[in-house]
């Protein structure tokens, strides 16, 4: 953080997340100077209305001191307006944070070809496989993919960037330690391995309906592009599309089936101008003079299938069986019931899941991972079978389902 941090949390905590600073210091020429005026001074300026000179003159210095040590305690960064590591390209949006915080290695975004993939967390299983492909295509190829964390769509963004050793960044919607969305802890882990969270919430605020159209047009910001891959025609997702076109930020959009009307955002975000997208060169090409990249280098969706880890004949031959569109709801209700399970899971079920993989363990490592005694351990994997979010082997074995 810069010597200026303790100001911009306290601009931050005083205004609110989200709020337009920035003509602020059209009349105070910095953080510093604008803190060290009078009340008088403030009165004057026309970036300020009386409710928001009653908050900073309530608001103390010493009230992000907590955050500070919050910080320091957990090793999380305060990435505040001045410091150097804060993205120029953020700071062109209308609203920038006047903070950031972040977990992680925060990729250095002004030199990077970012691109933000969204959708709904109710995803299909082809909307899935579709992002993870393009994401691992575009990531493959030195772009930063940046999404926001949650189930569905943006996990899939995730993931695919990470399969591939690519960078990604995921915004919150809720500030550090907050306990919002456990089940999708393991794949905060790794982003935090493969690039970084961040997010303009202090540590412990808990996410609301209010936090995520915050969190999302951070995401535009961070990006050149953003990319709708399935959405519904008043998902959270168009309001990120939103933010993008309000920050000239590129917009593009994957078609969905004529026989999914629930997910007719992206057709809608099409009819609108934005950019279809059928391969991941779609998302590099305006931007590869700029960056380097070499478009004849970037793997087309039917290489990038025959590269997944799983090469087994079966997923060669079922590949366009499960991948069409009269099978696009196939799986969903199952995906909403192992959803809806996870949240009303408990505090031991939870902590076994959290160390379960894809790949079988045994019971005993489960057990040391995890910290729990070897019959709360037991009751927790019952629990998790029971409620379809784990499967058992021989050997006392056990696995994600």
């Amino acid at each position: 953080m810069s010597d200026n941090a303790a100001y911009w949390l306290w601009l931050q905590r005083a205004l609110g997340e989200g709020a337009r600073f920035k003509e602020i210091f059209e009349d105070f020429e910095s953080i510093d100077k604008f803190y060290h005026s009078n009340i008088l001074e403030w009165r004057m300026s026309t970036a300020l209305v009386p409710k928001q000179i009653n908050k900073l003159e309530s608001t103390e210095l010493k009230d992000v001191q907590e955050i500070i040590y919050t910080c320091r305690q957990n090793n999380w960064q305060i990435i505040d307006f001045d410091d150097e590591r804060y993205p120029n390209r953020l700071k062109e949006i209308p609203n920038p944070p006047a903070v950031l915080f972040a977990d992680g290695d925060l990729p250095d975004i002004d030199y990077s070809a970012a691109i933000g993939i969204v959708g709904t967390r109710k995803a299909s299983e082809y909307a899935v496989k579709v992002t993870e492909l393009l994401s691992r295509g575009i990531a493959q190829s030195g772009a930063v993919v940046v999404s926001g964390g949650a189930i569905g769509v943006d996990s899939a963004a995730h993931r695919g960037a990470i399969m591939c050793g690519g960078k990604t960044v995921a915004v919150l919607g809720c500030g550090f330690g907050s306990n919002y969305l456990m089940g999708n802890k393991a794949l905060r882990d790794s982003i935090r391995q493969n690039g970084a969270l961040v997010t303009e919430f202090p540590p412990f605020t808990g996410a609301t309906k209010f936090t995520f159209p915050l969190r999302n047009r951070i995401i535009s910001g961070l990006s050149l592009g953003i990319l709708v891959t399935e959405a519904g025609v008043k998902s959270g997702s168009l309001i990120t599309a939103n933010y993008a076109a309000e920050q000239n930020r590129d917009i593009y959009s994957v078609p969905c089936s004529l026989l999914s009307p629930q997910f007719a955002g992206t057709n809608k975000l099409i009819d609108d101008g934005a950019v279809v997208v059928t391969k991941p060169a779609d998302l590099l090409f305006p931007y590869a003079e700029q960056f380097n990249i070499d478009l004849s280098a970037v793997k087309t969706i039917d290489k990038l299938m025959r590269e997944t880890s799983d090469k087994s004949a079966n997923v060669k031959n079922n590949a366009d069986k499960k991948l069409s569109f009269e099978n696009l709801e196939n799986g969903r209700k199952s995906r909403e019931l192992k959803e809806k399970n996870m949240l009303a899971l408990n505090a031991d079920a939870m902590a076994v899941y959290e160390v379960l993989s894809d790949c079988l363990q045994n019971i005993d490592d489960v057990t040391e991972k995890c910290g729990l005694s070897p019959s709360a351990v037991l009751g927790a994997l019952t629990t998790l079978e029971i409620a379809g979010l784990a499967e058992s082997a021989s050997g006392k074995r056990y696995k994600l389902s």
